[in-house]
């Protein structure tokens, strides 16, 4: 067993992670910091865990725990770990995006691996930090990056992008409350979402020429899932792009191709993505589909919690979709 702390466990992604790790075989959760919870009971938040658990929030830090989840606004981890030294031997995962861009990627004297385990799993097997990726990231990274590896991604690429209500955080605003979400769809951020980055590095890394990537992302008026669809000229057939997904992702624990058109409700509560292939003229049409808080950000960072332990990568992760 190894001891698990969590910095921000109010939130969403917080809540999910803590739901994994309580019935993860290889964790005991060690302390739950929150500035604003501390001294009561996890339930406060997280009434669905209930008879699950009688842990309650920490305003104090472990520095000896085995691995810590920063599950931090972004901006805010970088000041929590200058204020808060872990032992040498703790590993981290990083929530936010604060460590995701090479740029950023040295903090401290120790570098962020990016946690895309598709992209750099044997790189995640041997770090001691890690920068988990965006939830659109993931689902559009997924969605291109055989493409990138074999060079076909020389033109521009067309990103569609609708996500749940959770994706904007547990705090209110403006677009995220019942009566203007409810029965409603907007676009936001256009050409210009903070994902772009990492999504631009991750794309570039196999040294090949990418065109310009337009992404467009909408909010959707239920709570969580990503649909992402992509598409960008491509000569060959489409026989010809399933052999090359299927070859990108034959050794993927969680990332699948699938021979039918894809629903969001099949990789709702999952860790899994599902992706699909359409041929139009000598346009390719990918889509993808994620949970935005699971594969979009707490599984994943499960995911690179077993990776970086030598546990099974599914351990943990083998979840049911809620399909009806």
């Amino acid at each position: 067993m190894i001891k698990v702390g969590i910095i921000g466990g109010s939130g969403y992604t917080g809540g999910e992670l803590i739901r994994l790790l309580l019935n993860h075989p290889q964790t005991e959760i060690d302390f739950v910091f929150s500035t604003t919870r501390a001294g009561k009971p996890i339930t406060s938040a997280h009434q669905d865990l209930l008879g699950q658990t009688e842990l309650k929030f920490s305003g104090e830090v472990n520095p000896e725990v085995d691995v810590v989840f920063l599950c931090l606004g972004h901006g805010n981890s970088t000041s929590f770990l200058n204020e808060n030294k872990f032992s040498e031997t703790t590993k981290i995962i990083d929530l936010s995006n604060d460590f995701r861009l090479q740029a950023d990627a040295i903090f401290n004297g120790q570098r962020f691996i990016y946690g895309l385990p598709e992209l750099n799993k044997s790189a995640i097997q041997s770090a001691e930090a890690i920068a988990n990726p965006g939830c659109f990231a993931t689902a559009i990274q997924l969605a291109l990056l055989p493409l990138a590896k074999a060079g076909l991604l020389n033109d521009d690429v067309h990103i569609n992008a609708v996500t749940g209500s959770t994706g904007a955080g547990v705090g209110l605003s403006a677009t995220s409350h019942f009566s203007w979400r409810n029965n409603n769809v907007s676009w936001y951020k256009p050409f210009t979402h903070q994902h772009l980055g990492e999504i631009g590095e991750s794309l570039a890394s196999f040294g090949n020429s990418i065109g310009e990537i337009f992404f467009l992302p909408n909010r959707g008026n239920f709570t969580r899932g990503i649909l992402a669809t992509a598409y960008t000229k491509y000569s060959g057939t489409l026989e010809e792009a399933q052999r090359l997904y299927n070859d990108f992702y034959k050794d993927a624990a969680f990332t699948h191709i699938s021979d039918e058109e894809l629903h969001l409700k099949q990789v709702v509560n999952t860790n899994q993505c599902h992706i699909h292939l359409h041929k139009h003229d000598d346009l390719l049409l990918i889509t993808s589909a994620i949970d935005n808080l699971i594969k979009g950000a707490s599984g994943q960072a499960v995911q690179n919690m077993n990776l970086m332990f030598g546990f099974p990568e599914t351990e943990g992760l083998l979840l049911k979709a809620g399909v009806f």
